[in-house]
């Protein structure tokens, strides 16, 4: 399966109908997934697939099922599959690796000859470091724990109001695409890697810097995007809403 290509793709924010979003997008995602049963290598979510995803004992979120099973017959098909944590989505434990879906917060691939490395791209700017510090608090296994006790409706009617939010706020913020690119050559050039993919600020680009090429998926809430790989080129593409 070298020969076929690799899909990337981040931001879908399923869960929410904010204004301006994309009507039944997570339909629209299940019958994308549809489409490369067995005609691409690998698949990387690159985080925020969820508007809030959090793992309870007895309890998993029941309005995705379809969703669940389009991953995997995915896999089924012979395609690797990988989700990276987001910002949003970032209490992945053992569900999606039960179902065979690798997890993690950065991955490097080696894939069509290009040394890649994946993350969502939070915290990847250094005017992030007090988002950072937001973000080991609550990724606390304490503080995680102690979320667990609160019921899992109430929980994720707090998440969704802390997710709208943290919406408009990154909303009046201009994002600096330089502050990314620098951050991104330097974690390029720590891992030895030629190519960086990440999501998180919704804008979708390919950038050339020192170390190799930087690319943003875009988003899959206000527009369908994703990037392609075919023989180690990158590309990027929106389906019609």
């Amino acid at each position: 399966m070298t020969n076929l290509p690799a899909y990337f793709v981040s931001d879908a924010h399923l869960g929410i109908e904010p204004d301006g979003a994309v009507p039944y997008r997570e339909e629209r995602l299940i019958e994308w997934l549809g489409t490369l049963r067995g005609a691409c290598s690998h698949l990387v979510i690159l985080g925020d697939l969820f508007e809030f995803w959090y793992e309870y004992k007895y309890y998993i979120a029941r309005h995705h099922f379809a969703l669940y099973r389009a991953f995997a017959d995915l896999m089924d098909s012979g395609v690797q599959v990988d989700y990276l944590r987001g910002n949003h989505d970032f209490a992945l434990e053992t569900f999606f690796p039960e179902l065979g879906i690798r997890t993690g917060k950065e991955l490097v691939l080696e894939i069509q000859g290009r040394r890649t490395l994946l993350t969502h791209g939070d915290g990847l700017p250094a005017s992030d470091k007090g988002y950072r510090f937001f973000r080991k608090v609550l990724d606390f296994p304490f503080h995680r724990k102690l979320f667990r006790w609160i019921h899992p409706d109430l929980g994720m009617s707090i998440a969704r109001f802390v997710g709208r939010h943290s919406r408009r706020i990154g909303s009046e913020r201009e994002i600096q695409i330089e502050e990314y690119l620098e951050a991104a050559n330097r974690k390029m050039k720590e891992h030895r890697c030629d190519l960086l993919i990440h999501g998180h600020h919704h804008l979708q680009g390919i950038w050339d810097v020192e170390q190799g090429q930087v690319a943003a998926c875009g988003n899959w809430l206000f527009s369908l995007d994703y990037i392609e790989m075919q023989n180690g080129t990158v590309s990027l593409h929106t389906l019609e809403p």
